[in-house]
């Protein structure tokens, strides 16, 4: 064991700020996820790309991030964070690259943007949060996860801006006069650009030395002694599926109504719509640092109770606003930024109540079992909300669905939270 002097202890923080630090800045290129509207504006008609073409590579781009979360979780657990965050990066950068290179072929941009992209942000992202958490003792987990997984949602933030310049600097003129978005040199730039990015931070990501502890103070929650779980006795365990019925619903709220908010912040803010993505931005970056700040102190399940009646309220005001035909860009930015900051929190809160449940020594392999709940999310609910729409020409089932939904998830938290609770000296579990 190692001796915990005060110099030690002031070291080991200084490091595991610096592997948060790393975290974070990396999660800002590898979030490429975030910036496909961007990308797939600049898509010249001459490609003859459908608007399902043009989202095809997106929905398997979340697929296989979601999938690729579960081995590639087994794989942290058992080599170390360090080169699976290289190969997660190199295979995003690679993945752009792939999709530059193959003109405008569609199958170019399912295979390195859907599944070689795809496949590499679901392993670097397996990787950067239990490398950071390590690091800190238990009452900080929620803020240090908040802090990782902002990067990810700060992305449009350097990354938008970024393909935009990139769209316009290697636009060209046919030989018909028809000006074309340079998509295919923006794609190879931000492989690269993601490459450089990810080479120069990936050494300062690693485990702490064997045998370092921290010394835990009281949690809010009462599930700090609990022992080390592997995927099966997590699977057994009441907690889990709980956990994952949770997530797949608040998941499903964002996921279904991002697109709905955003079209009626083109309609409130016109040639200013990209405003909308930015304030979803902020506030997806914001509910992450929060959520995490606020649950070390109250605990997760109370935490999660607050989100799910937040955005389940917020739902009720867009369904509001949407039968009225409209609204002024004073109501709807602060609609567009709630429900960024409602559906950012979950990528912090579930993600540290599995730590805090099911511990860190397999905290890759187990988080990826969960974030299963994210993708079955994001494969089902767009999908049914489409089909809701084409069967009612409305979308008023969908919101009536989700605020369900959200009631549900409410009552689940507190009954996952007296699960929690101690038992005659144990954890019911």
């Amino acid at each position: 064991m190692i001796t915990q002097t005060p110099t030690h202890i002031s070291f080991t923080l200084f490091r595991g700020w610096v592997v948060t630090a790393s975290s974070s800045f990396m999660g800002l290129f590898l979030g490429i996820l975030y910036v496909w509207s961007v990308i797939k504006s600049g898509i010249p008609d001459s490609w003859g790309w459908t608007y399902a073409d043009k989202a095809l590579p997106y929905s398997v781009m979340c697929i296989t991030f979601s999938v690729i979360m579960v081995p590639a979780g087994l794989l942290q657990d058992r080599f170390g964070p360090r080169w699976v965050v290289l190969l997660g990066g190199f295979l995003t950068g690679l993945g752009c690259i792939m999709s530059g290179l193959g003109g405008g072929a569609r199958l170019a941009y399912v295979i390195g943007f859907g599944l070689v992209t795809g496949a590499g942000a679901g392993f670097a992202y397996s990787a950067l949060t239990p490398a950071a958490i390590k690091w800190f003792p238990p009452h900080r987990t929620g803020v240090v996860v908040g802090i990782v997984v902002a990067g990810f949602g700060l992305s449009p933030l350097p990354l938008a801006p970024l393909a935009t310049w990139l769209l316009s600097y290697f636009k060209t003129t046919t030989t018909f006069g028809v000006v074309e978005k340079g998509i295919s040199q923006t794609m190879i730039g931000l492989g690269l650009a993601i490459w450089l990015v990810v080479g120069l931070l990936f050494w300062f990501i690693d485990n702490p030395p064997v045998g370092f502890s921290t010394a835990p103070r009281k949690s809010a929650d009462p599930v700090s002694q609990r022992p080390e779980s592997n995927w099966r006795q997590m699977l057994a365990t009441a907690q889990f599926w709980l956990l994952f019925v949770m997530y797949f619903s608040g998941a499903s709220a964002g996921l279904m109504f991002i697109s709905v908010a955003t079209d009626l912040g083109k309609q409130a803010l016109g040639e200013w719509a990209f405003l909308s993505v930015v304030v979803m931005s902020i506030g997806n970056t914001v509910g992450r640092i929060v959520a995490g700040a606020v649950s070390d102190r109250i605990g997760r399940h109370l935490t999660l109770c607050a989100e799910f009646v937040c955005q389940g309220s917020v739902i009720g005001i867009l369904f509001r606003l949407t039968q009225h035909g409209g609204c002024s860009w004073r109501s709807i930015l602060p609609v567009l930024f709630m429900i960024g900051l409602n559906y950012g929190a979950n990528l912090t809160l579930f993600p540290a109540a599995c730590k805090d449940y099911f511990g860190i020594r397999n905290f890759g392999i187990n988080y990826g079992l969960l974030f299963l709940a994210f993708g079955t999310a994001g494969l089902i609910m767009p999908w049914l909300n489409g089909l809701i729409r084409d069967l009612t020409g409305k979308p008023d089932i969908s919101y009536l669905m989700i605020m369900t939904m959200m009631a549900g998830a409410m009552v689940l938290s507190l009954v996952g939270r007296r699960l929690a609770a101690p038992c005659h000296g144990t954890f019911s579990t």
